[in-house]
């Protein structure tokens, strides 16, 4: 934009941000990293978005609510604990937040329950309870899927419900043409069949899930 550091320290002072020269100097020498007021203001001076000046897309905690121009406090506010609490949820990647302080980060950092899932790691232990679940008692991973997904337990028992009733079906397919004795290649064709919807498990937990495991809508513009 053909600023000088002197002139970008000055705008972000303007902006209730002071900072020295040098220090603009440093983030672009990539020597130190702004603050979350600092890249907040510096995208204002530069007319650009936070996620520009981060130059990744977000992936983690901490770079969605970059992304969102929140800061570790006032999100902590919003959800009823302590700057530190959330901070520790940013650093381990492991989010323990109950159903509604859940539901008010993933409305916050415009994620999805899915998202959230994914981003906190929880992803696999989703899976590993999923499969246990379709292939036997699906009534006993009701909670545990609950305490992940943060999703109500009678949504969660009948995604579970239905799933372990689908997967209940490729085995007496398989077992009647078996006793019907044909022949292999039909065999065959229902074990593959049975092995895709394995492979498939999450994404279709999501899909019986529906809207509660997408992101919340923005708000309109000036909303």
């Amino acid at each position: 934009m053909g600023l000088s550091t002197v002139q970008v320290a000055e705008a972000m002072a303007a902006c209730g941000s002071p900072v020295h020269p040098a220090m603009v100097a440093a983030w672009e020498q990539g020597s130190h990293v702004p603050s979350d007021q600092h890249l907040f203001a510096l995208a204002d001076v530069l007319w650009c978005d936070a996620v520009t000046l981060m130059g990744t897309v977000p992936r983690t905690l901490p770079e969605f609510r970059l992304a969102r121009r929140i800061t570790v406090e006032r999100l902590a506010y919003r959800l009823g604990m302590g700057p530190s609490e959330y901070r520790a949820a940013e650093q381990s990647g492991h989010w323990r937040g109950d159903s509604r302080q859940t539901r008010v980060l993933v409305e916050a950092l415009g994620l999805s329950l899915r998202a959230l899932t994914t981003i906190t790691g929880r992803d696999q232990e989703l899976e590993e309870h999923l499969r246990s679940a379709v292939t036997g008692r699906w009534k006993a991973h009701v909670d545990p899927v609950v305490e992940i997904v943060s999703v109500d337990a009678t949504s969660v028992g009948d995604a579970l419900h239905t799933m372990h009733t689908e997967l209940s079906a490729f085995s007496e397919r398989y077992m009647g043409h078996l006793v019907a004795r044909n022949d292999d290649a039909r065999l065959k064709e229902i074990a593959t069949e049975r092995s895709a919807y394995l492979r498939r498990l999450a994404d279709h937990f999501w899909e019986l899930i529906g809207e509660q495991g997408e992101a919340p809508a923005r708000p309109p513009a000036g909303g």
